[in-house]
């Protein structure tokens, strides 16, 4: 295997909730040693846990041959400093751009000059990022899906300051992952966000105006369409306040097509934000 499409054998997530664990999970299954960062020692733990699960469960599919060996390669930190002898670092925090700022600069900060940075970022302006670092040639967006095990895509977004060269590299990794990378230029939303949210977002105001019930809409993507999840499940996936927070974002950069609708925005209010409360469009009390 050439070295352009062989990943760092050192890799770093900061992160560790259902999108990074997923990140780290499809690491550990390349062959990565992989750190997780999180803020306390309690995230950590639960980071761990939720990185067990999805290894056990590549094991009971016979993926792997069991989760001992890959488990062995991971650790969890607590300091930047511990992600010094990365060559890769995904951030993978939540949809806020202050918090990715200051996470990206603390990165930059501890990893060697010739470590790639990544966001995992579904929608956020990459070159609005790549205003926290000194080396903005390094840095790519490298947007996973939920769930990562499951999923076969990464979209590889490339930010105006990237490094020509690192996309050929990014492709490479992601074949090495076992996933296909589709490449597009940054742009708000991407092509994934972009589109996704504007097909969640009329379902959900095809809801809200009493059009049909949620499994009937889903059920005309699925059956009629072929999409694999319908557009009001995968929002319940996605998590209703992580879309609203797109929705905003897309708005203001792209106008008001992706204004969210009141029901959404009544439902975030509310606690409902999907399967990570038990309750969306869906019930998730007994998943």
């Amino acid at each position: 295997m050439s070295e352009i499409s062989t990943l760092p054998r050192r890799c770093g997530v900061v992160g560790g909730g259902r999108m990074g664990a997923g990140i780290a999970h499809a690491l550990l299954l390349a062959g990565c040693d992989v750190t997780v960062l999180e803020r306390d020692a309690a995230a950590a733990a639960a980071a761990r846990d939720r990185v067990s699960r999805a290894v056990q469960g590549s094991a009971k599919r016979g993926l792997i041959a069991g989760p001992e060996e890959p488990m062995s390669r991971l650790t969890t930190a607590l300091g930047h400093a511990e992600l010094a002898g990365c060559g890769l670092v995904i951030e993978a925090v939540p949809e806020d751009v202050d918090l990715k700022l200051v996470t990206l600069r603390a990165v930059e900060d501890a990893v060697e000059p010739g470590a790639v940075i990544a966001s995992n970022t579904s929608g956020i302006s990459l070159a609005t990022l790549a205003e926290a670092l000194a080396r903005p040639g390094r840095f790519l967006g490298l947007h996973f899906f939920n769930p990562v095990p499951a999923s076969r895509l990464v979209e590889v977004v490339i930010a105006p300051a990237t490094d020509p060269a690192l996309r050929d590299r990014a492709v490479a990794w992601v074949a090495a992952l076992g996933k296909t990378a589709v490449v597009v230029r940054d742009s708000p939303g991407f092509a994934s966000s972009r589109l996704g949210v504007l097909l969640g977002l009329e379902a959900i105001r095809m809801v809200e105006s009493g059009v049909a019930e949620p499994e009937d809409i889903d059920a005309a993507m699925t059956l009629g369409y072929g999409h694999p999840t319908g557009p009001l499940r995968l929002t319940d996936l996605v998590g209703l306040d992580v879309r609203l927070g797109i929705a905003r974002y897309l708005e203001r950069e792209l106008g008001p097509r992706f204004t969210p609708p009141d029901l959404l925005v009544r439902m975030v209010e509310e606690g409902r934000l999907g399967r990570k409360t038990g309750k969306g469009f869906y019930d998730w009390s007994e998943s």
